[in-house]
């Protein structure tokens, strides 16, 4: 079998890579990136070092897509990750559909040429705004939860969102991008025959992500933490009681095999969240910040920022259900990895967030 990852020099492709490189034997496994990314050529060298070419083409070219060998399956792991992306001032929102959404389409002609089935790793993000905006929540030991006596709509509960909640916009400029996507690639699995699943990923984070904080705060914070960089509760009362749930991207990867292994009666669209046991607050990854490298002071700006959420939460039920699947790296361990990662690479956040 022969894979194909789009973002391959992401953290989230090279992750997947090795994962995959370790754990399906047989399987030829290469990708491409466009580099643009700082830290991207870290990865690629680490890729060459277990024997996975990573070359360079554009997810936006038709024809650098075309020039690429046949696969059997494609992992679309390339995107511009960001809910501020297009919207914040600093970015072209021309750029986030090009990428996000016409990337996406020259990757399904590849798939229709080649007969690949096509996973999309899409986002949480594509859940509609408003209901989880007005969720009525409380604080509890720094963090919010949502109130338990309170009319749920359908697909929202304490355990979080479902797939069977609303995707009616406002999602973002980033989420509509991602949901559009989705919409393609089940059509065009569905007119030309060939498999589609669509995994919706909660915040990804682990050892060795790029220090951004739009792309992946839990990594960002504890770098930022260690290194003494101003840090700032945004919005929320500037408390930072707004929580997401956290995965390790290396825990996708059994569900990836599964898909690619031929299950054909499973429901096309899946969760693939950390859940309310492996999500955290900022205030409380402030606290596990101070306890692993000593307190610091976090500035408050209580000015709240376009798509902000009091509480995300992904329920990975179906998941479970459909698949068998269950997060493997808990949070404490996800989180004492990064910082392992941070104490061993002091120049991380110049490396990889210029």
């Amino acid at each position: 079998m022969r894979i194909l990852i789009t973002g391959i020099c992401g953290f989230v492709g090279s992750t997947l890579a090795g994962c995959l490189r370790e754990n399906f034997a047989g399987a030829e496994i290469f990708g491409f990136d466009n580099f643009v990314r700082p830290g991207s050529e870290v990865n690629r060298l680490a890729l060459r070092d277990i024997g996975i070419n990573a070359r360079h083409a554009d997810l936006r070219s038709a024809s650098d897509i075309e020039a690429l060998p046949a696969a059997d399956w494609v992992i679309d792991a390339a995107a511009n990750p960001s809910v501020l992306g297009g919207v914040d001032g600093r970015s072209s929102s021309r750029q986030i559909v090009e990428h996000n959404l016409f990337g996406t389409v020259n990757i399904l002609e590849y798939c229709k040429r080649h007969r690949a089935g096509f996973i999309l790793l899409s986002t949480s993000r594509v859940y509609s705004i408003p209901q989880l905006s007005s969720l009525k929540v409380e604080e509890f030991d720094g963090a919010y939860r949502p109130v338990a006596d309170q009319q749920f709509p359908a697909g929202l509960s304490v355990n979080g969102v479902s797939e069977d909640y609303s995707t009616a916009p406002p999602v973002s400029l980033y989420g509509s991008t991602k949901l559009a996507s989705e919409c393609l690639a089940l059509e065009y699995g569905a007119s030309f025959d060939f498999p589609v699943w669509i995994d919706r990923c909660g915040v990804l984070a682990g050892a060795g992500q790029f220090g951004r904080a739009d792309q992946g705060i839990f990594s960002y914070w504890i770098n930022a933490w260690l290194r003494q960089r101003p840090l700032n509760y945004i919005g929320f009362n500037g408390r930072g009681s707004q929580v997401r749930d956290c995965l390790h991207p290396r825990d996708l990867a059994s569900m990836l095999r599964q898909q690619m292994d031929g299950a054909s009666d499973k429901r096309r669209i899946i969760n693939v969240g950390g859940g309310v046991a492996n999500s955290m607050s900022l205030a409380q990854l402030s606290a596990w910040c101070a306890s692993r490298f000593g307190a610091r002071e976090v500035a408050a700006d209580r000015n709240a920022r376009p798509f902000d959420i009091p509480w995300m939460v992904l329920d990975s039920s179906r998941a479970a259900k459909d698949w068998n699947w269950q997060v493997a790296t808990p949070l404490e361990k996800n989180l004492g990895e990064i910082a392992d990662h941070a104490e061993k690479h002091p120049n991380w956040l110049e490396l990889s967030a210029s």
